[in-house]
């Protein structure tokens, strides 16, 4: 056994090192700066850096390379690392089964989703959720950051197209229109954009480029390739407070759109986008009481609003 290991080992059995500890070590690794290991821990870049430090101290050895990018384990954390990951992943094999086996409807569920979908969609119904099951409480984060499912980050996700984790069950559960949309003001100064030229003369908003590509804009790029991006900006909801604003025009959800009494949904010869909603939940959790109760019922309002989350007209 490598030095370094016996040495842990020995720093466990005596009490001087817990897994809170060894955590620290595994975060930073996976986060690649302290910041970011905060951010995953809900704690402060220092309070991070002075607990590596007191574990690299204690183990009498370095575990990352401090580097102007970020920190890199050395070949001593690296080893380490590995064996810290086996030990996480069975620590969250363990968390799972304890949550399946709960019987009750009562207990935390967290549930993960993107801004709009979250904000218009998931928080209404979570709403009428809790209001069903009093003894469950939902808490929503809605973020762009993919979490790991099998490491309890989350317990459910919601999001747009296939998840790329193991061990996930996986359900369609409705499909989200795309359009055009521009005011009825816009209309009147700019009058209504044509395919054919491009959409030329026409002003866009579009997402920031490190939102990289995105269905839904690049299908909006390929037919307006000659219209002026005015802005752009990081969310959706960003996007419809400018089209109403009367200065751009913007794809938007279906739903957004549709409810905006003052928008117009632009007709255009290319085929509508449609992006598929998917659910997820690690499959450890699949007789869960208040997991299998919440997704039948995200099933089932997804289901409900099917006709104004991909109108046909």
């Amino acid at each position: 056994m490598p030095a370094l290991h016996i040495r842990m080992a020995n720093l466990m059995e005596t009490g001087r090192m817990d897994w809170d500890d060894l955590k620290i070590a595994l975060a930073v690794a996976r986060a690649g700066t302290l910041s970011a290991a905060a951010r995953t821990l809900g704690t402060t870049q220092p309070t991070v850096g002075r607990r590596l430090d007191a574990l690299e101290h204690k183990l009498g050895a370095p575990l990352f390379d401090r580097l102007a990018d970020g920190l890199k384990p050395t070949p001593l954390g690296q080893s380490l690392l590995q064996g810290l990951e086996q030990m996480d992943e069975g620590a969250q094999a363990v968390r799972r089964l304890v949550a399946a086996r709960d019987t009750g409807l009562h207990g935390e569920i967290l549930v993960t989703s993107l801004d709009w979908l979250g904000d218009d969609m998931l928080a209404p119904m979570l709403a009428r959720f809790g209001a069903r099951h009093r003894g469950i409480d939902i808490e929503l984060v809605n973020t762009g950051k993919v979490f790991n499912l099998a490491r309890r980050e989350a317990d459910v996700s919601v999001r747009f197209g296939a998840f790329e984790q193991e061990n996930l069950i996986e359900r369609r559960v409705g499909a989200v229109r795309y359009a055009l949309y521009a005011s009825k003001a816009y209309l009147m100064r700019h009058g209504w954009p044509e395919a054919a030229n491009g959409l030329s003369g026409h002003r866009l908003v579009m997402l920031d480029r490190a939102a990289g590509e995105v269905p839904h804009e690049a299908w909006l790029a390929a037919l307006a390739h000659d219209a002026h991006i005015s802005l752009r900006a990081n969310g959706l909801h960003a996007h419809l407070a400018a089209v109403r604003e009367g200065e751009a025009m913007a794809v938007l959800p279906c739903l957004l759109g549709d409810g905006e009494p003052d928008l117009r949904r632009l007709p255009l010869p290319q085929q509508p986008l449609v992006r598929a909603v998917r659910l997820g939940f690690h499959a450890d959790l699949r007789d869960s009481p208040r997991i299998r109760a919440l997704v039948d019922f995200i099933v089932e309002e997804f289901a409900r609003l099917d006709e104004r989350l991909n109108p046909l007209d």
